[in-house]
Formats: structure tokens, C-alpha cells, sequence
């Protein structure tokens, strides 16, 4: 009887909360489903919520794919829920309500990922290890051990190839504001020198000069067909 009014109690402490979020006008932030699957889970999570064609889902779909890829061509052993709740929620903190103003969205997703997992059925004795991942994930950052190097190394060369063109284009303002044209331009030309160095495995390193190419050719095609910019 008492655990029964202990849960009714705490049942209707979160009711009141999501009330008076609501009738602040700020709804409840979304939330990864309870179910059997964890992975399945937090994928639907990430597709519903992380919507943006820079750093959405399908970037994370990316980016856990090539880690894994990466991994296995250096014959690296990776702990694959490490690096799949890592992949899916690196940029959570990226969109609202998860952004917080001042904070990098790295270190903010690292700090609140456990209570998004809490209870999905994610192993949560990984989760200093997501946490990890998640906070170096940045190719200006230094991963420390295989989950956190291969989602690192991942999500730099995503910036670079025909994919990064594909990715830096979409952040041009559609309405005339910041980035425009030549901005996303000199940011893409950035990524090419900056992103690099910064890569660390050697499967990451030997896939470097093709997609650098890539991003070098296009470059020059666009300057000779923009009048160096000029008519961008």
C-alpha cells in the first residue's frame, strides 16, 4: 500500500511538472522511448527530433556507419552500443530544446545524454564512455580511445568529400542572412586545410586525399563559373 501511494505520489509530482511547463508554454522536452529495443529506440528519437540537413539523423547514420567501417578496415574492436548512442546523440545538444545558450553542444550533450538514456535500456555502466565520445567528437578535439577516435575521425571527414560540399551548402541562409554563398564557401575551404590534420586512425588518414580532391575540384570549378565568387 505505501509503495502504491509513493508512485501515485510521484506520478502526480511529473503530471504537475509537465502542466506547468505546458501552461508556461514551454512543452516537455521529447523523450527516448521505454521499449525492448534501445537502438531502435533512440534511432526513431533522432529521426524525429534531430532534423537538420547539416547535422540531423542522417549525418548520424553516417557517421556510425563509417566509424564502424573505419574500425574494421584498422581491425579495431569497438563497443558498438558505445559508439551507436554516441553516432545518434552527439548533436542533440544542437537543437531545441536540448541547445543551451554559451555552452558547446558537445559538452552540453555529453552533460545531459544519461538522462535521455536512463531507463531506455541502454547499458548505462557505458555511459562515461558516451560521454566521452560525445565531448570530443569535434575534429578540433582529441578523442581518447576507439569508440571516441572512430565517431571523431567520422564526423570529420563528413566536412570534407562531395558529402561535406552537400553539407556546408545547406547552411546557406535561404532568406539573404549569414552564411551566404561565399561565406559557406570560405567555411567549405576551411574544413579542406583545417579538417586534416586533425584525422587521426589510418583508415581515416587513407581515405583524406580523395575527398579532398573532391572538395579542391569543386572549389575551382566554382570560382571559374562564379567569376571567382563574384556572382555567387
Amino acid at each position: 500500500m505505501r509503495k502504491a501511494h509513493v508512485l501515485a505520489g510521484l506520478t502526480a509530482l511529473v503530471l504537475c511538472g509537465a502542466s506547468a511547463a505546458l501552461l508556461a508554454g514551454e512543452p516537455a522536452p521529447p523523450t527516448i522511448a521505454h521499449t525492448s529495443d534501445w537502438r531502435a529506440a533512440v534511432r526513431q528519437f533522432a529521426e524525429a527530433n534531430l532534423k537538420h540537413p547539416a547535422w540531423g539523423a542522417s549525418h548520424s547514420t553516417r557517421d556510425y556507419e563509417l566509424a564502424k567501417a573505419m574500425a574494421a578496415t584498422d581491425h579495431v574492436t569497438l563497443d558498438d552500443d558505445v559508439l551507436y548512442a554516441t553516432a545518434y546523440l552527439h548533436d542533440v545538444a544542437a537543437f531545441a530544446p536540448f541547445a543551451k545558450s554559451g555552452a558547446d553542444h558537445g559538452d552540453e550533450a555529453a552533460r545531459i545524454v544519461d538522462t535521455l538514456l536512463t531507463g531506455t535500456g541502454f547499458p548505462m555502466a557505458k555511459i562515461e564512455a558516451v560521454r566521452g565520445a560525445i565531448r570530443t567528437h569535434m575534429f578540433q578535439r582529441d578523442p581518447v580511445g576507439p569508440e571516441a577516435i572512430y565517431l571523431h575521425d567520422a564526423d570529420a571527414l563528413d566536412w570534407l568529400g562531395a558529402i561535406g560540399i552537400a553539407r556546408t551548402t545547406a547552411l546557406v541562409d535561404s532568406n539573404g542572412g549569414q552564411p551566404d554563398g561565399p561565406a559557406a564557401v570560405k567555411r567549405l575551404e576551411g574544413y579542406r586545410t583545417s579538417v586534416p590534420p586533425r584525422v587521426i586512425s589510418k583508415a581515416g588518414q587513407a581515405l583524406l586525399p580523395e575527398r579532398v580532391r573532391e572538395v579542391q575540384e569543386y572549389l575551382r570549378q566554382l570560382r571559374n563559373e562564379s567569376a571567382n565568387l563574384r556572382t555567387l
